[in-house]
């Protein structure tokens, strides 16, 4: 029996943020406003204010009266991430951003800015509790799981600096999100799908995107990729599976002692018959261990004919790790063997090397 890996809804209990505007439905806003004494429809403003105009400094709220502001403000809009530092490289166009929540916490996000999109990788977790030993975030553990507001404002906070200009090319719309940051998003589950809403629900319910242009990520939590297919949701979905055998995965991704591979893609699988979306098989090549001739053929007969496309990652090591990144001879040889299984497969652009970029590195050098 194993012992090391939590539960994957076990998390420290630990005191969250106050409420905020973002962790509220629109009828919850409403409801809010009045318990506060106001009309309703300045939930309505407040939530054009915040989603539609980016804007969550209540004193440049000036459709609404100064005393409303500063209760409304105070109420509904307090304060979630404070920012520590960001880094820059790719000539300015990777931003990583280190956040220091309301009880000190660390966490990260990255912006990066590409020829045809803006996209925002967040983090749904402060630490993450699925000890997978490559990843830098996972070394760390989990300390607790982000609000949906704190979700949410690492998104709505991309979109300011994005629509201010301060990246290289000039004023630009946010248009993906990744949930590819620190922690485990299917084992914050509630917080993660009511986060979801807040970015897809047309402005000023929300912020307007396009459900195919946001990525949930996931070292494959079978029961709750089976619950979000039931959401009614058309997310993409991200499998991060990293090995395609029992043996080698059950040491990569220890949740595999619990949910094996076949059990993984059957969900996955399942997934994608509910929503009609092809899901992404997430692969970090590492040296040696998972990136043998056979290996790929075994993920290529595994995923062959299935509504899937192969993701493979050049490994981001972290200092002092043991692991390293496949050689780019043994990179190209796994994508033609997966090519002649007639896989889909794509090798990620590799963005923020120079700043710390794998997840975990820059909060653990704060």
């Amino acid at each position: 029996m194993m012992t090391s890996l939590p539960l994957i809804f076990d998390t420290p209990r630990k005191a969250m943020p106050p409420r905020h505007l973002a962790d509220l439905s629109p009828a919850e806003r409403r409801a809010a406003v009045t318990e506060l004494g106001e009309k309703p429809f300045r939930a309505d403003q407040l939530s054009r204010h915040y989603f539609s105009r980016l804007e969550n400094d209540p004193a440049a709220m000036t459709d609404l009266p100064a005393a409303v502001r500063d209760r409304l403000g105070a109420a509904l809009l307090p304060p979630l991430l404070t920012e520590v530092r960001h880094v820059e490289t790719d000539q300015g166009t990777t931003r990583k951003t280190l956040w220091r929540l309301h009880d000190g916490t660390l966490v990260e996000s990255v912006l990066m800015r590409y020829r045809d999109r803006l996209t925002v990788c967040v983090s749904s977790q402060a630490g993450c509790g699925m000890a997978c030993p490559f990843c830098a975030t996972g070394q760390g553990g989990l300390n607790r799981n982000l609000s949906t507001a704190e979700i949410v404002e690492q998104v709505a906070a991309a979109a300011r600096v994005a629509a201010a200009g301060e990246l290289p090319g000039g004023p630009v719309r946010l248009s993906n999100v990744v949930f590819m940051g620190m922690g485990e998003p299917l084992a914050n589950y509630q917080r993660v799908v009511a986060s979801l809403h807040r970015l897809i629900d047309p402005a000023p319910a929300g912020l307007g995107l396009s459900q195919r242009s946001v990525t949930v990520s996931t070292v494959g939590l079978v029961p709750a990729i089976g619950k979000l297919a039931d959401e009614g949701l058309n997310v993409t979905l991200a499998v991060s599976l990293h090995a395609p055998d029992d043996e080698l995965r059950d040491t990569l991704v220890p949740v595999n002692t619990r949910w094996k591979v076949r059990e993984v893609l059957e969900a996955a699988d399942a997934y994608a018959a509910r929503t009609g979306r092809r899901y992404s098989i997430e692969y970090a090549m590492i040296r040696d261990i998972n990136d043998q001739p056979w290996r790929a053929d075994l993920l290529g007969t595994l995923l062959s004919g299935r509504l899937a496309h192969v993701n493979l990652i050049p490994l981001n090591p972290t200092p002092g790790s043991k692991w390293d990144a496949s050689p780019k001879p043994v990179e190209q040889e796994f994508v033609a063997r997966l090519s002649d299984h007639g896989v889909p497969v794509t090798v990620r652009d590799t963005r923020g090397q120079e700043i710390d970029g794998a997840c975990g590195q820059l909060a653990a050098l704060a």
